[in-house]
């Protein structure tokens, strides 16, 4: 493996915190939202949607610090490489893409969750029709 197979990873892996950022701040601005609207009616289904926000943003940490891992181990790959310490840059290089890939699949996870906090949303727009 030569110093051009981990440098590939890199544009792929700022790309993707940058995107882990924008998750992060949608959900700070929903959550500054829904803090005004519960202060306003306390509604069941704010309380709901205010759990959910919690469980994401913990996921979107850990998603970001398994992002950011995956890129310092990618980067010590590289230096390994370069001083021709070839060995012990494959193992770093696959440690970073194990841990890139836990970072995508806290994603999913978190992707799910933000799909059933929508659905919390469109029941509770649905009730009023129902009654």
């Amino acid at each position: 493996m030569d110093l051009t197979t981990p440098a590939l990873l890199f544009p792929a892996i700022s790309l993707l915190l940058l995107a882990y950022t924008s998750r992060f701040l949608a959900l700070a601005t929903l959550t500054r939202s829904l803090h005004a609207e519960w202060k306003a009616a306390r509604e069941n289904t704010t309380a709901q949607q205010l759990e959910s926000l919690r469980d994401r943003l913990r996921l979107i940490q850990r998603m970001q610090l398994l992002g950011v891992v995956s890129f310092g181990l990618c980067a010590l790959s590289m230096f390994l490489l370069l001083v021709e310490q070839d060995l012990a840059g494959r193992w770093v290089f696959g440690v970073s893409l194990l841990t890139l890939l836990a970072s995508l699949l806290v994603s999913l996870r978190e992707v799910a969750l933000s799909n059933r906090a929508l659905n919390i949303q469109l029941r509770d727009m649905e009730a009023p029709s129902i009654r």
